[in-house]
Parts: C-alpha cells; sequence; structure tokens
C-alpha cells in the first residue's frame, strides 16, 4: 500500500451516486459547516444565527437551514406564539458531524502557515514564469 493510499476506491469518487460526494455537496458549501458548528453550541433561532453568521445573506440562510433540515441534520421546531418562534438544533446524525468538522478546523489551524507559504511559493514562481 502506497503512503497516499487513502483507503477510498477512485472508483467509488467518480460514480455519480458517490456518498463521499453527496455529504461533501452539503457540508462543503459556504455556509453549512459554520450552521452546524453554531448548532453543535446550543439551540438558536433564525435571527440569532442570521447575526452570528457575518456576510450570510437571510435567503442563503434560509436555503442552508431547509437543506440541514431535510438531510436530517437539523430539526426546526415552530410555536404557534405571536410573534411565531422557530428553534433550529442539531439532531443525533447532526451531532455526529461534529467530530470530522472539528477535525477539519483543527487540521486547517495546524496547516494555516503550511498553506500560505506554499501559495507564495507557487505565486513567485508562476510570476517567475510569466516573465520568462
Amino acid at each position: 500500500m502506497s503512503a497516499t493510499y487513502s483507503g477510498v476506491p477512485v472508483d467509488d469518487l467518480l460514480e455519480k451516486d458517490c456518498p463521499i460526494r453527496e455529504v461533501l455537496d452539503r457540508v462543503g458549501d459556504k455556509w453549512s459547516a459554520l450552521v452546524v458548528v453554531l448548532l453543535g453550541e446550543r439551540t438558536h433561532r433564525f435571527n440569532e444565527l442570521h447575526r452570528e453568521i457575518d456576510g450570510i445573506s437571510q435567503r442563503m440562510l434560509t436555503l442552508t437551514l431547509r437543506a440541514l433540515v431535510r438531510d436530517g441534520l437539523v430539526s426546526r421546531t415552530a410555536y404557534a406564539t405571536v410573534p411565531p418562534r422557530v428553534d433550529y438544533e442539531l439532531t443525533e446524525l447532526g451531532r455526529t458531524l461534529l467530530v470530522p468538522i472539528t477535525a477539519l478546523h483543527e487540521w486547517a489551524v495546524a496547516h494555516r502557515g503550511d498553506i500560505r507559504e506554499a501559495r507564495a511559493r507557487h505565486d513567485q514562481g508562476a510570476d517567475a514564469d510569466a516573465r520568462s
């Protein structure tokens, strides 16, 4: 087995119905991981999430929450009050997603400098190639 072997069959990654691609489509978008992390702390109302996630529009937050609810990662509880109250919280399935998201966060923090250095080296090489 090579040092780069991931354990994921390449043929599976190329399939249209690949489970990894399907999950990454959901949690790899710009906002879903942030919503999951916030809901991992506690239950939130829509406006709380909107205030805490810098740069997300109401429409995008709505679409993200709908998708996470549809996938069974978040539950939505509406209360018949005036004004209406809706709470969002992670489901048990959603809580299991905190483990890989936390691991990815830790990896990103540990390797952020390495990636920035690699980008700088690459960009300097690309600039030198462009001048040649």
